[in-house]
């Protein structure tokens, strides 16, 4: 159910006095008359599109998140591995996963599944069969199975096998319906009636228990049940993408706004979730749990507050393990969540591309020097170890440099001025080597100089193996060729790798060298980038001491770009200021790149025809809509940091304010641990608690003007969310006595 079906609009309940039931909690309309809550016009939907689309994103962040993820889901291996491992059985997870990974909760999740297939199935006793040996207390809870044994009764009817469903109901369902919970023996002889009414028969007082969506039902329960046992929780990646897009979801609708990756959305986050875990019976009476919580988990996942209770109630009153249990029984489309991730794993160069999957680490041409770059997860780098980047300097080093070699086949008549600058270069039997990313001899030939430039370095990719083993049959596909041996459609990912990969290195001049020759219109129709790049060339050279060569290419291309874009010219001075520090303390050190390399990714992407993957759209339209909704919630968002989203939110493409950022940053850091250490026991959004010190830290001016309390005591009665019961209160004083007598009265 989207969000927002189940709140209670507020113009309803100011018009509506009478007859007000607390029906479900997530209708929040917001249809005032002015303002953010009117209805959307024509052109805004359009531009809410444009802006989604435009979110900033850090993609270092999202690649932890779906490195721990693939190798969590062991969907990706080593090349070294690739050629000795084998399928693993369900017992025995493959060796190739990351030693930090846990391999028990892997092992955890394979059984989970195991045991929901077989349920889904109608094989409950292979079902039984698995929690005996590999989850045993699950069964000591016999409300469970009684359920269990009361399908298993339904299945054997089913298959036609009435003497030993007979015998199940004597043996099995009779006895653990005496003690499992008040109504389960009234239950067992209602299900007594399915040994006289045909499955066929709909309208029979058990056509319900014959539904084979009690399959369904019984198998989600079995893992919510088991996935909290186990601590065998999806990983986060997973996690947080179903926050987002419920929350995208739910946005969009109230807005009544369309989205660009609303298709995406609903393939892959699906309707239906898993039935929740019952709580324990020891937990029926316990003290009631902080209201900020309740209020908190039932807002973020779409409860009632007292499914939020019993959610509590499970989880034993830790509120963030509560809601991982809640996330965790959303369902998610896998086949679609794979694919997705398997492309953006490509894009990225987390993973090798499908032709270097197909033919295998043996079987690549050496003429791919280096064969791919390795991939530096770092945000920061040192370039003090660097020397001057001009571009002169680079060409010549290509000139110089002989100790590269190719194939027989690689080598090619040279043609005119290309053979005089690069003497050691080969280049393909072409009939038009011009300059442009439509032309793949020039294309081969840049990504070979980079390569060889970035040292040669070894692949240390991962292969994509999947779920099962689909490779088997890779071999058999074909792909065509260049005449260089590189295949073309790979060529482009690798080109635009290889430029990230120099960016983030530092080694600016060198990549606007390599664009400049391979399109000379790029950098026209993207001066802002040129500017960034031209700004990380003069950083570094001032860092080097060379204080003319950074005057030169201030002069050159940093005055010249910031006089046709007004904008720029505050981002000019601040950086000319750094030729007044003293040596040793400027900032050419440890410059944050990765955000400026992952932007020229995109657009030599964009003009490589290299479509963005549709996972980065998705996480540029949900985090731009989890934004949007908590400025309507009028406050912070409680899960924020346990799922990474904060950090998703961390981009800064400014290197001059980035640097500053970082030192303040760093200078605080001994005062912030003293705060942690000293707020730990109220500060608890990290540990499962809450205290009326953080839900300070999540007010907005407007909110702070009334009690915590009453906006709790307003959102609790009458069912509404925050930035609804902040708005009566507005208008009643802040009291919430008033506000619920006005309403019920």
């Amino acid at each position: 159910m989207p969000r927002g079906n189940c709140y209670v609009g507020l113009d309803f309940l100011l018009l509506t006095k009478q007859n007000f039931t607390k029906s479900d909690r997530r209708s929040h309309t917001q249809d005032r008359g002015a303002g953010r809550f009117s209805s959307p016009t024509r052109e805004e939907p359009r531009m809410r599109e444009t802006t989604m689309d435009s979110t900033p994103v850090n993609w270092e962040a999202l690649d932890a998140l779906i490195i721990d993820f693939v190798s969590s889901e062991n969907l990706v291996e080593d090349d070294a591995a690739a050629a000795n491992s084998s399928p693993s059985p369900l017992s025995s997870p493959s060796s190739s996963c990351s030693p930090s990974i846990s391999s028990s909760s892997y092992h955890s999740r394979l059984i989970i599944r195991r045991i929901r297939n077989s349920i889904e199935s109608g094989d409950i006793e292979t079902a039984i069969d698995i929690l005996r040996s590999h989850a045993p207390f699950v069964l000591d809870d016999h409300r469970i199975l009684f359920r269990l044994q009361k399908q298993k009764f339904i299945e054997l009817l089913r298959k036609g096998t009435h003497e030993a469903a007979i015998g199940c109901l004597r043996t099995c369902v009779a006895p653990c319906a005496l003690d499992a919970y008040p109504e389960a023996y009234e239950e067992f002889k209602h299900v007594l009636l399915a040994l006289i009414y045909d499955k066929s028969d709909q309208t029979s007082p058990v056509a319900h228990e014959w539904a084979e969506k009690r399959r369904y039902e019984m198998a989600g329960l079995m893992s919510s049940v088991l996935r909290a046992s186990l601590q065998a929780y999806d990983p986060l990646f997973s996690m947080t993408l179903r926050y987002l897009i419920s929350i995208h979801k739910g946005f969009c609708f109230h807005q009544g706004i369309s989205s660009a990756v609303s298709d995406l959305t609903h393939r892959l986050l699906l309707e239906e979730r898993d039935a929740p875990a019952p709580p324990l019976e020891s937990m029926y009476e316990v003290p009631p749990f902080d209201e900020v919580d309740i209020q908190a988990l039932a807002h973020a996942v779409e409860l009632t507050r007292q499914g939020a209770v019993d959610s509590m109630k499970f989880a034993k009153g830790d509120l963030f393990q509560a809601f991982q249990n809640e996330l965790c029984r959303m369902r998610l489309d896998v086949s679609v969540l794979d694919e997705l991730v398997k492309e953006y794993c490509i894009y990225r160069g987390i993973v090798d591309s499908e032709t270097q999957m197909i033919t295998g680490p043996a079987k690549r041409n050496q003429s791919e020097v280096g064969r791919s770059l390795s991939r530096d997860c770092s945000s920061e780098i040192d370039l003090n170890t660097s020397q001057h980047s001009d571009i002169e300097n680079y060409s010549n080093k290509i000139m110089l440099d002989g100790s590269l070699t190719f194939d027989t086949d690689m080598s090619c008549e040279q043609g005119g001025d290309d053979g005089t600058r690069y003497g050691s270069e080969p280049t393909s039997v072409c009939e038009d080597c011009s300059t442009s990313w439509s032309n793949q001899c020039e294309n081969t030939r840049a990504l070979l100089r980079i390569r060889s430039h970035m040292n040669s370095e070894g692949n240390k990719r991962k292969r994509w193996c999947g779920r099962t083993a689909e490779m088997d049959c890779l071999p058999r596909l074909s792909f065509a060729k260049s005449e260089s041996g590189i295949n073309p459609i790979e060529d482009k990912y690798e080109i635009a790798l290889a430029l990230k990969e120099l960016v983030s290195r530092g080694m600016a001049a060198e990549a606007v060298y390599e664009i400049s020759t391979m399109d000379p219109d790029f950098f026209t129709q993207n001066p802002g980038l040129l500017f960034h790049l031209k700004q990380v060339e003069f950083l570094k050279l001032v860092s080097a001491g060379d204080h003319n060569g950074a005057l030169k290419v201030a002069c050159s291309h940093l005055g010249p770009l910031a006089a046709n874009d007004q904008s720029l010219l505050k981002t000019l001075k601040e950086t000319l200021l750094v030729l007044l520090q003293p040596d040793g303390t400027t900032p050419g050190k440890d410059l944050p790149l990765n955000d400026l390399a992952n932007m020229l990714q995109v657009s030599v992407g964009n003009r490589l025809g290299i479509e963005e993957p549709k996972l980065m759209k998705i996480i540029k339209a949900t985090l731009h809509t989890h934004t949007e909704w908590f400025k309507l919630q009028m406050c912070k968002d409680r899960f924020n940091n346990l799922l990474k989203i904060d950090s998703l939110k961390e981009v800064n493409t400014d290197l001059i304010r980035a640097i500053k950022s970082r030192s303040k940053k760093d200078s605080n850091t001994n005062l912030s641990s003293q705060v942690t250490t000293t707020s730990s026991s109220t500060m608890t959004s990290e540990d499962g608690g809450s205290s009326s010190l953080m839900m300070m830290t999540q007010t907005s001016p407007r909110e702070a003007l009334w009690e915590e309390s009453a906006i709790l005591k307003v959102m609790e009665f009458l069912a509404m969310p925050r930035s609804d019961a902040i708005q009566l209160l507005s208008q009643y004083n802040g009291d919430a006595e008033a506000v619920i007598q006005q309403l019920f009265g």
